[in-house]
C-alpha cells in the first residue's frame, strides 16, 4: 500500500491525488476495480515529479484499449490533463499534449483549416496512447505524422525522441522502459483539406455501419496477422456470439468483444484467451492482442496453454 507521505510529495508538486478512485466508468469496457491512488498531472513539472517519485506508475489515457483487473490497479494511476492535454500550432506543425483526446485534436485541426491527422479518425484514445501503439486505420498510422515525441523517463529526466529512435512498427513504438509520453510534434498540411475531410467522413461512416459501436468495447481486440484479418479467423472459427458472463464476441464484428451489461474483466480475459486458443488450434495462427492488461494480472493471463 502506498504510504501517505509518498503521495504528499505529489500533492506538494501540485498534482491532484485521490485514493481508491473507481475506474470502471473511465474505461471503454466499463469493467475493473479502483485505482489505489488516482493522480492527475497538468504540467510538465508535475509529470516530472511523478516520474521522480519512484512510485509505481500506470498511465491511463482514455481507457480505450485497457482491460483493468477486477481488483483494480495498485500504485499510482496517472492521467495527463491541463497543458499536458493541450494543443499549440505553429504553421504546419502542432505540439499536442499526450493527454489530448484524438477526436478533440481532429476537431481543433478542422477549425484551423488544417489536415494531416487522418490516421487518428475513429480512434477513441489520446495522443500519448496513439504514439505508444502507433495507432492507425486504413487512413494511415501515427508514424505518418509524428516528427518528434517528448517523454519523461523513470527518474524524471526529459528526453526528445525522433521517429528513428521510436522505431515505429505495426501497432508498436519502442519507448524507454518506464517512460511516459508527454507530447508529440505533428506535421500537418493545408493542402486538399476538404478532400481529406471527405475521405475521413466516408471512412467513419463505413466504420459505424460495420462495427458494434453501441456497446462498450475496446475496439479491435487483436492486431491483424500478416496477410489476413483477425475478425475473419475468429468468425470462421465459429466464435461469433460466444458469451462468457456479461461479455460476448460481437455478432457484428468478430474482432470486438463487447460488454452486454454486468461483464467482469475476467469474463473478457477468458474470451480473449479462448479466441486465441481456438484460432491457434484451428488455423495455426497466434493472434496478438491490442489490449493492455492493467492491474495484478498474471504474466501469462492471455497466454494459450
Amino acid at each position: 500500500m502506498l504510504p501517505d507521505h509518498a503521495l504528499d510529495v505529489l500533492v506538494q508538486a501540485g498534482c491532484t491525488v485521490t485514493r481508491d478512485r473507481p475506474l470502471a466508468k473511465l474505461a471503454y469496457w466499463r469493467v475493473g476495480g479502483p485505482a489505489e491512488a488516482w493522480v492527475e498531472a497538468s504540467s510538465m513539472a508535475q509529470l516530472v515529479a511523478v516520474q521522480a517519485s519512484g512510485l509505481p506508475v500506470t498511465v491511463l489515457g482514455n481507457g480505450s484499449n485497457a482491460l483493468i483487473h477486477d481488483d483494480g490497479i495498485p500504485g499510482v494511476v496517472l492521467r495527463l490533463t491541463g497543458e499536458l492535454a493541450g494543443l499549440a500550432t505553429d504553421g504546419l506543425v502542432a505540439e499536442a499534449g499526450a493527454g489530448l483526446r484524438l477526436n478533440v485534436l481532429l476537431a481543433r485541426l478542422d477549425r484551423a483549416g488544417l489536415a494531416g491527422g487522418e490516421p487518428f479518425a475513429g480512434i477513441p484514445g489520446t495522443v500519448g496512447g496513439a504514439v505508444v501503439m502507433n495507432a492507425g486505420s486504413l487512413l494511415g498510422e501515427t508514424a505518418d505524422c509524428v516528427q518528434a515525441v517528448t517523454v519523461v523517463l523513470a527518474g524524471g529526466e526529459r528526453r526528445v525522441l525522433t521517429p528513428a529512435e521510436l522505431a515505429f512498427a505495426y501497432r508498436h513504438a519502442t519507448l524507454p522502459p518506464g517512460s511516459v509520453v508527454a507530447s508529440a510534434r505533428l506535421g500537418l498540411t493545408d493542402q486538399d483539406v476538404s478532400g481529406r475531410l471527405a475521405r475521413r467522413q466516408a471512412f467513419l461512416a463505413r466504420r459505424k455501419a460495420t462495427q458494434p459501436l453501441d456497446r462498450p468495447s475496446c475496439g479491435s481486440t487483436f492486431t491483424n496477422p500478416p496477410g489476413d484479418h483477425a475478425a475473419r479467423l475468429i468468425d470462421v472459427s465459429g466464435l461469433k456470439g460466444l458469451r462468457r458472463g456479461g461479455a460476448e464476441i460481437s455478432r457484428k464484428h468478430a474482432n470486438f468483444i463487447v460488454n452486454l451489461g454486468g461483464a467482469s474483466a475476467e469474463d473478457i480475459r477468458w474470451l480473449i484467451s479462448h479466441a486465441r486458443r481456438t484460432v491457434r488450434d484451428g488455423h495455426g495462427v497466434w493472434l496478438t492482442p491490442e489490449v493492455r492488461l492493467l492491474g495484478p494480472w498474471s504474466p501469462d493471463a492471455l497466454e494459450v496453454p
